[in-house]
C-alpha cells in the first residue's frame, strides 16, 4: 500500500489519533526543519513519524555525530517506515513513555523534538501528561516543534494548546501559514 494510502486508511480508522488526511508536504517538513539548530542538536526525537514524510528530511540533515530516533504508536507503520528507513530506530509506544524510552537508548536528554502528534485532538489532560513527560528528557536549551492545520486553529484546543505551550516554554514562534500542505498548516517552535 502507499504511503498516502496507509496514512488515510488509518485516519478514517482512528481521526483523534492519527488527525491528518495526507502525510506533510516536504515544505512543510523543510520549514520547520530549518527551525532546529543543527549545529548544536545531538541527540533528536521525531514523535509520531506516520509514514515518514517528515522523517526522511530529517535524515537528510543528520550528521554522523547526531543521534536519532523515532516514536510511533501506531504499529501499522512500523514495516513501512522500517522499509523505507531501515537505518532509523523505531520505538514502537507512546510518546507518554519517552523517558524511559531515552533510558533504553542511553540517551540522558535530548536537545530536539519535532512532533507530528494531532495534539489539538488530544484531551487536555492528555496534552498535559505527553508534554509533562517531554520536559523529564528535553535538554536545558531544548527545542520542540510541531504544527497544526490551518482549519483547527479557531477551535478552543487549539487555542487551549498555544495557551500552554506559551505557558511552558520560554519562547513560541508562529511560522507564518504553509498554504502548500494538505491542508495547509502553521507550525510552532519552542524552546526551554
Amino acid at each position: 500500500m502507499s504511503r498516502f494510502g496507509a496514512i488515510f486508511r488509518e485516519f478514517l480508522r482512528a481521526p483523534n489519533k492519527i488527525g491528518a488526511v495526507a502525510g506533510s508536504s516536504s515544505i512543510l517538513a523543510n520549514r520547520m526543519l530549518d527551525e532546529v539548530d543543527w549545529e548544536t542538536a545531538k541527540n533528536i526525537v521525531e514523535y509520531g513519524p506516520g509514514t515518514g514524510a517528515i522523517t526522511r528530511h530529517i535524515v537528510s540533515r543528520l550528521s554522523p555525530e547526531q543521534r536519532f530516533f523515532a516514536v510511533e504508536l501506531n504499529d501499522r507503520f512500523v514495516p513501512l517506515l522500517a522499509q523505507h528507513f531501515p537505518a532509523v530506530k523505531i520505538r514502537i509506544g507512546s510518546v507518554g513513555d519517552i523517558r524511559s524510552i531515552c533510558d533504553s537508548e542511553e540517551m540522558g536528554s535530548v536537545d530536539g523534538i519535532i512532533s507530528g502528534l494531532p495534539w489539538t485532538a488530544f484531551a487536555e489532560e492528555l496534552q498535559n501528561e505527553l508534554l509533562d513527560a517531554m520536559f523529564s528528557v528535553l535538554s536545558e536549551h531544548g527545542q520542540f516543534i510541531t504544527f497544526a492545520y490551518l482549519h483547527g486553529l479557531p477551535l478552543r484546543s487549539a487555542k487551549r494548546f498555544r495557551s500552554v505551550l506559551e505557558g511552558r516554554f520560554g519562547s513560541v514562534s508562529v511560522s507564518p501559514i504553509v498554504w502548500r500542505n494538505l491542508p495547509p498548516a502553521i507550525f510552532y517552535s519552542c524552546r526551554r
